[in-house]
This record gives C-alpha cells, structure tokens and sequence, in this order.
C-alpha cells in the first residue's frame, strides 16, 4: 500500500448560479497579462452546451486522456513513443485559437476623443494580441445561458447517443433545461498530462498531489495541451510556455481559500484532503466504463483505518496530514456519502475534483400531500427531471445511469427529511421510508 495526500475539491452544482464571479477572481489574480489573455483556468459553462474550448468533451477530436489498448494496457490517448517526435513540430488535435476565442479589449480613448454631438460615442473593440480592430464572435461564456440554442445545445458531445425525445425534452423551449458546470484543473491523480510531457517540466506534488508547470523546465511543446482531456493546460503565446491552475498553492500553503473558493457567491466548493493508494491507481483507471466510479472510490482510503494510519506514517505523511483527511468534507462527500462524482471518469486520469449533480426542483412535482405516495412520487420525478438522467451519466459517471439516480434519490431522501422537521405536510414515517429506500439513516 503506498499511501499519498491528495488535495482534493467538490462542487455542489445544486448550489450554481452561474454568476462567474470565481472565474473573475481567479482571472485578476492569474491570468491579468500578456499572453494569457485567453487564459481562464476557472470557468463556468452552461450545460448543455459546447464548452470552453469549444466541444472539449470530444476527445475523437483532441484525443485527451487515456484509453486500455487490446493488450489491457493503459497508455495516452494522444500520442506513442513513435509519434511523439513528430507531434512536437505539428500535432492536428489541439485547439487553436478559434476553439477558445481572440481576446480583445476596447479602444477607450475615442470615448474621450469622440467629438461633441448628438450620438453617444462608442469604442471600437479591438484584438489584445494584434491590436486591429475586430468583429467579436466568440468569448469563454459565449454560450451562458443559451442552452436550448441550436447552435450551443445541440452541438453538446454529452446529447450523441441520446434518443431524439431525450434530446427535445432537454432543447425544446416549452421545456428548456440547463444547469451550470464550474471548471478548474482536477489535479488528477493519474494525470495524462504529466505522462505526456516530453521536457518534464510537468509534475505532482507528493506532499499534496497539486499537479504544477516548472516554468524553468517547460519548451513549450504543448503536448501537454493536447493530453489534457479537460483542455485546462494553456499555452502562453508571449513567454513560449504552458500554465495552468496552480490551485492557489501560494495561498493555500498561508492557511487561505484558493481565490476561486473564497469568492464563490453560493459557497458550492468544498476543499479538503484525500488518502489513495497509489499502487492501485493503475488496475483501477483499467476497468471497465460503467464501472470506473466505482473503481475509483476504492482507490480512496478510509483515513480511519488503522492500517492506512501506519501505511500513511510509513509513506512519510505527517499526522497532520491523515488528520486532515479525517476531518475533510470531501472524503464524506466522496467516499462515506457516494454523493460527488468525478467528471468524465472515461478520460481515465482519476481527477481529483468531483462534482454532486444537480437535482433541479422536482419538489414543485409533488402534490401526493402527506400519505405514503409522496416518497414513490418524488423518487419517481428523478427518472423524469428536467435535466436527463442520461445526459448527467455522460457527465459523471461514464453512462451508467444507476450511478447518477442513486446519488439523486440521496437527495431527494434528504430533502423530504428535512421537509419533515421544517415543515407539518410531510409525517416522520414517510420522511424514515424515504431515508430507507435511498438506503440512508438519519444521521
């Protein structure tokens, strides 16, 4: 058992509201110069949706993460040992400029220079990176909002293999549904980029597991953009090199939220540590699709145990550590509740940020009243959400639905619990035959 601390995150998309004020934080601390104008290592995408870069997701296309080749074996989905030479001089599946969009700013100056008259006077955008004058077509939340547009929506990856009625009920504007997905680098525990850099200058923290760019290593290859399933490497066109969410490492380590974090309006992000046990990362990141959540919950330790207590000492991780993950709303959320997932655990590279999908109000579903029915009738509003069951299992758990419906019946049991205090229309025993059917107890 090779025992290691990972700082992992959770964000509860019931709690979104797609405001992007974590995305303006994390912008004016990090990416506020040269080059990374483009750069948003936080961003809020609505969903469906195309994403940041556009269509991310499809991995056909840009050819991220990991895949289990005929011989079982787990290698990059991206490129071989005889393609990586040559992908260093042209490599057809990064994003280029027009998947993310030409940065811009406006020309102030002609506001105060405008002359006296009539018309309000206006500035004329222009291209942060040319300087000339430019129509805007595209931006990171180009899309906010906009989820039942054809142009947005429709062209989702997570909608392909959905059926023609599932894909009405999600884009059809009588019955238009949407949600909000925050994006950071996940920090994987299995990240591909970091296997994919020719130069080394990727690299996993062992006290922490937050995955960095060695600006002092990095040729700016951009194998590593290419290899990021998620698409939150970037590359600088002014310096040469590649960046990425740093996790706020520098306040983290002074006792601080990471900006993003602190900022957040709906306090939906959690941030604690995780024990995995490195020596199983590879067996698991090999099962099959539908049962990759699974296998990657039993990567995760109990931090309890007191045989991963003497295999962390052994490992050389500090009381303190093992302290943390005890007391982490990540590992509850995680490992004891099985309420967050992880975000396309297909890509196979065991992010370490995990997402608790959202419920969308079924409760206005409800009319049984009191009497036993309500629990069927609500349970039963999960399978006919607004937002699919079938499109969240594309998201969160690689296309196994039970895994999704479990985690919402949770959520529907926990609402008619506390429904049942707050309010007299739902009695104690059909709020406990809830908690029994979502298999929970009241504590």
């Amino acid at each position: 058992m090779d025992v290691r601390a990972q700082t992992a995150m959770v964000f509860h998309l019931d709690k979104c509201i797609g405001c992007h004020t974590c995305s303006v934080a994390c912008k004016n601390i990090w990416t506020d110069r040269p080059g990374a104008e483009y750069m948003w290592w936080n961003n809020v995408e609505t969903k469906p949706g195309t994403g940041y870069p556009t269509r991310w997701e499809d991995q056909i296309e840009y050819r991220g993460g990991w895949r289990v080749n005929s011989r079982r074996e787990l290698v990059l989905r991206s490129q071989n040992k005889a393609s990586a030479f040559l992908k260093l001089f042209y490599n057809p599946n990064q994003p280029g400029l027009d998947d993310y969009y030409e940065p811009w700013t406006y020309r102030y100056q002609d506001l105060f220079d405008a002359a006296e008259g009539d018309d309000q006077p206006t500035a004329i955008p222009v291209s942060q990176i040319t300087g000339e004058p430019i129509d805007i077509e595209a931006g990171p939340n180009w899309d906010d909002d906009l989820s039942g547009s054809p142009i947005y929506a429709e062209n989702d990856p997570n909608l392909e293999g959905l059926s023609a009625e599932e894909k009405r009920a999600l884009l059809e504007v009588e019955s238009i549904a949407m949600m909000y997905l925050p994006r950071i680098c996940n920090h994987c525990a299995n990240p591909s980029c970091v296997a994919a850099c020719p130069s080394g200058a990727l690299y996993k923290r062992g006290e922490d597991g937050v995955v960095l760019v060695n600006q002092n290593e990095c040729r700016g290859w951009r194998s590593c953009v290419t290899a990021c399933p998620y698409k939150k490497m970037y590359f600088n066109w002014q310096t040469g090199k590649s960046e990425k969410c740093i996790l706020c490492y520098p306040r983290v380590e002074t006792g601080q939220a990471p900006a993003c974090f602190h900022s957040c309006v709906g306090r939906i992000r959690y941030l604690g540590v995780l024990l995995y046990d490195a020596d199983r990362v590879h067996d698991a990141m090999l099962a099959p699709d539908e049962s990759l959540v699974e296998a990657q919950r039993s990567v995760i330790l109990d931090p309890f145990d007191p045989e991963v207590i003497r295999e962390a000492a052994a490992s050389g991780l500090p009381p303190e550590m093992v302290a943390s993950a005890q007391g982490s709303p990540v590992w509850r959320f995680v490992k004891e509740w099985e309420l967050a997932l992880p975000l396309h655990p297909e890509f196979r590279t065991l992010p370490m940020l995990y997402y608790v999908p959202p419920l969308l109000p079924v409760m206005g579903k409800m009319t049984a009243g009191a009497h036993d029915s309500v629990v069927e009738e609500m349970f039963g509003a999960v399978d006919g959400s607004r937002i699919s069951i079938e499109f969240l299992s594309k998201l969160f758990s690689a296309g196994n639905t039970d895994v999704v419906r479990d985690v919402l019946r949770k959520l529907v049991a926990v609402r008619i619990h506390r429904r049942s205090k707050g309010i007299d229309d739902i009695s104690p025993e059909v709020a406990q035959k809830a908690l029994r059917e979502a298999q929970l107890t009241e504590k």
